[in-house]
């Protein structure tokens, strides 16, 4: 149970540690351009050196990008309250994002999946996935971080080629699921709601994926509890 001191730490600013050097009084909203190179050869392209350690090519500033690379167009704070920590990008974003990336270019799993990503914050893994996925919901808590996810979404359409559908959905871990439909909702809180297909849908998901979302006691037993809930429905779920 979290103290009264740390129940009032929510107005409190926070910086990630990906964004330490960035002037705290530009706190966004910023965007950022994450590019990476020649991800669908990566894996016929792997060089070692004499003790069998990988050789990482690294590009120069003016080098030209690999026709196989890409850009995502991240749209992110540099500092936030604490119940917004979701308009930054943080560390573990961007390595669940290597991950998927690498998973991709090494074996064809992610191709054609349904996927659920669970406190998307910025999106940036959603988006990834929705180069290879069938169906991507981009979900978490709170109308602004999900307006801005809304936007990045928006940001990347037609640069990432997506495959994918993609869904940014209000998904509170500290209510039930499944969520109310949009037909159980008031007409001002429809917009990231869900419909009973899309229910179906993300309960018939295979993969669920999230970022450091271990924050809090309390928000962890409702991650787990959420994370239970979907994991018992539907299809069988990584």
């Amino acid at each position: 149970m979290e103290s009264e001191e740390e129940k009032g730490g929510d107005d409190e600013e926070v910086m990630s540690e990906v964004h330490l050097g960035c002037p705290p009084s530009f706190s966004g909203p910023y965007i950022s351009v994450f590019t990476v190179s020649g991800i669908l050869d990566v894996a016929r392209n792997l060089e070692f050196d004499a003790d069998g350690d990988l050789l990482l090519p690294r590009r120069t500033t003016n080098a030209p990008h690999s026709r196989d690379g890409l850009s995502v167009k991240i749209q992110h704070n540099i500092t936030s309250s604490i119940s917004n920590v979701g308009l930054q990008v943080w560390k573990a974003e961007l390595l669940l994002s290597d991950f998927i990336l690498h998973r991709a270019s090494c074996s064809s799993q992610l191709h054609g999946v349904t996927a659920l990503e669970l406190g998307a914050g910025t999106g940036l893994v959603g988006l990834l996935l929705a180069r290879f996925a069938n169906t991507v919901f981009l979900t978490d808590h709170g109308t602004e971080i999900l307006d801005n996810c809304a936007k990045n979404v928006q940001l990347n359409f037609g640069s990432l080629n997506y495959q994918a559908k993609i869904y940014v959905r209000e998904l509170d871990w500290f209510n039930c699921w499944p969520p109310k439909t949009k037909i159980e909702e008031a007409p001002c809180t429809q917009k990231y709601s869900w419909t009973s297909r899309e229910i179906e849908d993300a309960e018939n998901a295979s993969l669920l994926v999230a970022a450091d979302v271990i924050y809090s006691d309390e928000l962890t037993d409702a991650f787990f509890s959420t994370l239970e809930t979907l994991m018992s429905r539907g299809s069988t779920k990584v």
